[in-house]
């Protein structure tokens, strides 16, 4: 039997690499059938025996390349089909079957040429599996069993790298070593990577030196510089690009933006603006109060700029404490204890601020603290005058002639110019105008007849005010007066202080007894000694009273009746009455 034989033409334009042509061979043992008859293989013309003997196969290939992306305007030459059988004569048809077989493959069945007929892409079908037959024209029959073999597409450099995980965002905490890892940047490529160098990657930064670099090969970006400052720039944008063919001329490319954060350290102290502060305080400001504020900058944020304020000395221990205010970090300066401009009229306190928590790597450049002096300057005002009491007890008699001396106050201005009080009455305490007060000395004196039964204890209030003496006019009035005149000046009733006074009133024996209703008992002219006649309508007490203004025996008597522990209250008490005939 003839052999049939595949003649396959390849022509490979690879990228930047020498042309190549790959033929491969293959042997297999077939069944061989000698003819029968006359002329028979063994001369006899008799019938000859199947046998089995090595012999070189006919189909020579093992794969086609054809490239990708052909852009011709005629169908791209794949190969070329050929049998020994086929003598020209027209009398072998050559046939295709499977991937793309007469959609992206044909075959001219006369010549065995195949054809691709349109434009491949490797990234979509990178190869295609067919089989080839030889049969006769005529009957149709297989000449040689039907093969199978594969095409290729071969890649050429039609795909940028791209990044499908950009853009990227990455954080580092400032003043990090120079090298320190920022972020991986990885870039694809959809070429071939087990061919040449189409799919082989190289990164470069764009933008973001000197302060980072990235890796050529790994796409590693890593800070660059070690003092990178997050309160000079909190904020870098890089650029990187992924370069293939190795990055040589020719390489398509593609970028990615990289947004790297300084996140922040303690690397900052706290610092006050200024050397010194001045505040003004009203004598007056009741404690405890904030009378102040004061702030140290601290430029970092979060815990790192926490800062806290201590008094390190001054004067008046424990007179201030400065706390913090944990919304603005700024330094409360609080009052503690009441000031007094004529006791103390300034304070100097020195106060460090620093932070709570410290990073060890940026001691060595100086302490993480800072002090200042805070001068409080006390404003003097005009205090009303103060009573060396707060209540006055008092005692008068019931029976004190009108004028007689019930006690005194005494108040004293805090100012200091010290200036004489003026004494009054409160009327609206003293509706009845039972008493008096000296302006100027604060005596207490009765101006009406007192009476116990009719009230107990008056209540009343004594008014200080300081006396403005005359003044120059020029230098104008002193604190808490008003001109009332060329040289005159009168004090200011809104400055006042006061004083209850409770006088108690002591009961004299100044009213007879009396019934406390009119009784009348009627007597029988027979009645007999020792009899009871009638009975007192009142309480015992009332008439152990008028028994004693009568009869001292009786009243001792009923004394020592109520000192026994029987109860009072309404009672009777038989009348004894004898009677004259």
């Amino acid at each position: 039997m003839k052999r049939l034989r595949l003649l396959a033409i390849f022509v490979l334009v690879l990228w930047a690499e020498p042309r190549r042509f790959m033929m491969l061979t293959s042997e297999v043992l077939r069944e061989t059938v000698g003819p029968s008859g006359p002329g028979g293989a063994d001369g006899t013309g008799g019938p000859v025996l199947f046998y089995l003997r090595r012999m070189r196969r006919s189909w020579v290939w093992n794969q086609f390349f054809v490239l990708e992306e052909d852009v011709g305007h005629e169908p791209q030459y794949v190969g070329k089909l050929h049998s020994d059988l086929d003598r020209g004569e027209g009398q072998v048809t050559y046939h295709l079957s499977g991937d793309g077989a007469m959609s992206v493959f044909t075959i001219d069945e006369r010549t065995g040429d195949i054809h691709a007929t349109r434009r491949l892409d490797r990234e979509k079908q990178a190869s295609y599996v067919l089989q080839a037959q030889v049969r006769d024209r005529t009957s149709q029959l297989l000449l040689e069993p039907e093969s199978q073999f594969t095409i290729r597409v071969q890649d050429v450099n039609d795909n940028a790298p791209r990044f499908l995980d950009g853009p990227y965002a990455a954080r580092v905490p400032e003043r990090a070593p120079a090298g320190t890892s920022v972020v991986t940047v990885t870039a694809t490529d959809a070429d071939d990577p087990t061919y040449g160098t189409a799919a082989r990657i190289v990164y470069s930064l764009l933008r973001g030196g000197p302060y980072f670099t990235v890796d050529p090969n790994t796409g590693v970006v890593r800070t660059a510089l070690p003092d990178l400052d997050r309160e000079t720039q909190d904020r870098y944008q890089l650029v990187v690009q992924a370069r293939d063919l190795l990055g040589r001329r020719g390489a398509l490319s593609g970028t990615t933006a990289v947004t790297v954060t300084l996140t922040d350290v303690n690397d900052n102290p706290p610092r006050f603006p200024r050397r010194n502060y001045r505040f003004s305080i009203p004598e007056s400001v009741p404690a405890p109060a904030v009378v102040a504020r004061i702030k140290a900058m601290d430029p970092d944020l979060g815990q790192n700029a926490e800062v806290e304020y201590r008094v390190l000395d001054g004067d008046g221990p424990g007179t201030f404490r400065v706390l913090t205010d944990p919304n603005t970090q700024e330094g409360l300066l609080m009052l503690l204890k009441g000031l007094d401009f004529e006791i103390q009229s300034s304070y100097l306190l020195r106060v460090e601020a620093s932070n709570r928590q410290t990073d060890a790597r940026f001691l060595l450049a100086g302490p993480f603290s800072d002090e200042v002096l805070v001068q409080l300057q006390v404003e003097d005002e005009d205090e009303s005058p103060v009573f060396s009491e707060s209540v006055r007890h008092l005692s008068v008699s019931e029976d004190a002639p009108v004028g007689t001396t019930v006690g005194s106050v005494s108040a004293h201005d805090p100012d200091r110019s010290s200036s004489p009080i003026r004494y009054s009455i409160d009327r609206k305490s003293d509706i009845g105008g039972f008493f008096d007060i000296d302006s100027s000395s604060g005596t207490i004196r009765t101006s009406r007849f007192l009476d116990r039964e009719v009230r107990v204890q008056h209540n009343i209030t004594i008014i200080a005010m300081e006396t403005c003496r005359s003044h120059d006019a020029q230098s104008g009035p002193p604190i808490g007066c008003r001109l009332t005149g060329v040289l005159v000046f009168a004090a200011d009733p809104s400055q006042a202080g006061s004083v209850l006074v409770l006088v108690s009133v002591m009961d004299v024996n100044d009213n007879p007894p009396s019934f406390a209703a009119e009784s009348r008992a009627l007597v029988c002219e027979d009645v007999g000694p020792g009899q009871v006649s009638s009975t007192w309508p009142g309480p015992a007490e009332e008439l152990a009273d008028l028994l004693t203004s009568v009869s001292p025996s009786a009243g001792r008597r009923d004394a020592e009746r109520r000192g026994s522990g029987r109860p009072r209250g309404r009672t009777s008490l038989p009348v004894l009455t004898a009677c004259r005939k």
